[in-house]
């Protein structure tokens, strides 16, 4: 697929969140928006998978290790053609599968039940062993938030997976520089986290701007070279992008907009699709 259309699914994505956050009252909206271009490049580009069949074998996995952020995921699936993209608009309500954060057991298209922080990578882990166990060649991805690596039980993961050779696993980082308290290196600074990563023995990959799709092809085309190490994918991404008032705003780390909010949103979102056209 290419740039333009991706963008657009994108753009579509991003409005798949500010609909389902502002009717859910309640929700992440600033990280699941600088993660959108990442969801649409996975869903529409590089992940073999087939909405008919969502339980196949062979089937590439993905696991939100960043779990709150389940209404980027949700859009994503809705438009990928997992279920109707009207039902995102029951994020969060009683009785409606898409919950706060994914839920394997109810959800289509999800494949691992995520919220926990640091615990998604070590099930995305676990998936890429039983792969290399089993002789299968689908790929696991993974996407971590940057205020994430902060728990410990990444670095056990990620140290478990570089000494099993899993070069069919790809961690992602979402490195938009702010977590619910503020910014990363404020709070307890991850920095360097490519060097971490170097140091467990993964390839890296750093992406300057994991909003823009040339470069994540580069990145992921890139990944899929690498033999005998899991890869880390280390992506410089705005939070908030595509909502003027969200961008690099901590504010909209968890906060639903209210009705006035929610307008802007969506023109916001109108006029980056009559720039798309």
């Amino acid at each position: 697929m290419d740039d333009l259309n991706l963008k657009r699914i994108a753009l579509k994505i991003r409005e798949g969140i500010i609909d389902g956050v502002y009717s859910a009252k309640a929700g992440h909206p600033g990280g699941s928006l600088s993660a959108a271009d990442l969801f649409a490049y996975l869903y529409f580009e590089e992940m073999n998978i087939d909405p008919k069949n969502p339980q196949d074998p062979d089937r590439d996995r993905f696991v939100l290790s960043k779990g709150h952020t389940a209404p980027g995921l949700y859009a994503a699936l809705a438009h990928r053609g997992y279920f109707p993209v009207d039902d995102l608009k029951t994020l969060r309500h009683l009785g409606s599968y898409l919950q706060g954060h994914p839920d394997m057991k109810c959800t289509p298209g999800v494949d691992m039940s995520s919220g926990s922080l640091g615990q998604g990578i070590s099930a995305a882990v676990g998936m890429a062993l039983g792969a290399k166990l089993t002789g299968r060649n689908f790929r696991v991805y993974t996407l971590l938030g940057d205020g994430e690596v902060q728990e410990g039980q990444v670095w056990e993961a990620a140290m478990f997976a570089s000494h099993r050779k899993l070069d069919n696993l790809v961690v992602i980082v979402d490195n938009n520089g702010l977590q619910i308290d503020g910014k990363i290196e404020d709070v307890c600074s991850p920095y360097p986290i490519d060097k971490k990563f170097e140091a467990f023995n993964f390839h890296v990959i750093n992406v300057e701007n994991g909003n823009d799709f040339g470069q994540l092809r580069k990145a992921f085309s890139e990944a899929k070279s690498v033999k005998g190490k899991p890869t880390a994918i280390v992506m410089k991404t705005l939070k908030g992008l595509g909502v003027s008032y969200m961008e690099g705003s901590i504010d909209w780390h968890g906060k639903a907009p209210n009705d006035e909010e929610y307008a802007v949103a969506k023109q916001d979102l109108k006029k980056a699709g009559d720039i798309l056209g």
